[in-house]
């Protein structure tokens, strides 16, 4: 099995056709499905399920996908090591949940010290950005609620209070008939939310899910229900009079937001660079505000 062979592998179930990845990986057709087969046959096993309209891996291919996603990225890593140097240069692939609200001021002091880099970002939610940490889909991410693994390193970046938000008082003795504006499961604000929710007694019947912090704000300054958030996300909206802040207990309302990356991987000199940034922004956030005015990402009034 060549490595060619695994590349065009991934390629097909990412996609779930062969035309798309040879579209992808500038083949012609005839040749991926040749690939496809010589793999099956070389393995004796069928890998995916076939459907008139593409195809989807079976267990066995699943066992396959696991074991050529490790050996790409330990050739991947290998040229990183041989072709690195003094000036960080090739790419660096990071991922965040929706609510680092300064997150920009970190990405931009890193870019400006390390032009060479072409870094990428995704959103998610904490429980899907840790998996595709573990399975090298991301060099590192930013997550929130993080329970310590194995195989994982964490860097504390700060605290954050969580907050209810409504746009108006909210009425506990009826608080059933509210609605839960909140994040794709995996969100550790949801899980906060239901926990809180859960040992008050307190039931709802109506959940409204969104993919973006915008969109959840929205629809709690527009009366579609109310959330529990960062209160660093929400103090423009507060100082406005378009919400209302209520304070939950600090076992759910304190949590920690933190950056992570697989413990045994070669420290990039991207990788590095990196680390070094949001460890001189988490310093700078330790030091007296009046000294540290100019960093607003881990200043007090993030509210950590």
């Amino acid at each position: 099995m060549e490595i060619k062979d695994m590349r065009i592998f991934q390629a097909v179930v990412a996609h779930g056709s062969v035309s798309k990845a040879a579209k992808e990986l500038n083949y012609v057709q005839s040749h991926v499905s040749a690939r496809i087969h010589y793999l099956e046959t070389s393995l004796h096993t069928s890998l995916f399920h076939r459907y008139s309209r593409g195809m989807i891996l079976n267990s066995e291919g699943k066992k396959l996908l696991t074991y050529t996603k490790k050996i790409t990225s330990m050739i991947d890593e290998m040229v990183k090591v041989v072709q690195d140097s003094k000036n960080p240069s090739g790419s660096l692939e990071l991922g965040t949940v929706e609510t680092v609200i300064k997150l920009p001021n970190v990405l931009s002091t890193f870019l400006n010290k390390n032009p060479n880099v072409d870094l990428s970002l995704v959103t998610g939610v904490t429980d899907q950005l840790v998996k595709d940490v573990l399975n090298y889909r991301l060099d590192g991410a930013f997550v929130t609620g993080f329970a310590p693994i194995p195989g994982i390193i964490q860097y504390e970046i700060f605290q954050e209070d969580l907050v209810l938000i409504a746009n108006k008082k909210i009425d506990f003795e009826n608080f059933e008939l509210e609605t839960l504006l909140v994040f794709n499961p995996g969100c550790s604000y949801r899980e906060k939310l239901m926990n809180w929710l859960k040992d008050e007694g307190f039931t709802s019947k109506k959940i409204i899910e969104f993919g973006t912090l915008e969109t959840i704000l929205g629809g709690v300054v527009s009366g579609l229900g109310i959330s529990l958030v960062p209160r660093s996300s929400v103090t423009h909206l507060e100082a406005d009079g378009l919400i209302r802040c209520h304070s939950i207990p600090e076992k759910y309302s304190e949590i920690s937001t933190v950056f992570i990356q697989r413990a045994n991987d070669y420290l990039t000199k991207s990788m590095e660079k990196f680390i070094e940034t949001i460890t001189n922004f988490n310093n700078q956030r330790k030091k007296p505000v009046s000294k540290v005015a100019h960093f607003k990402i881990f200043s007090s009034s993030y509210s950590n």
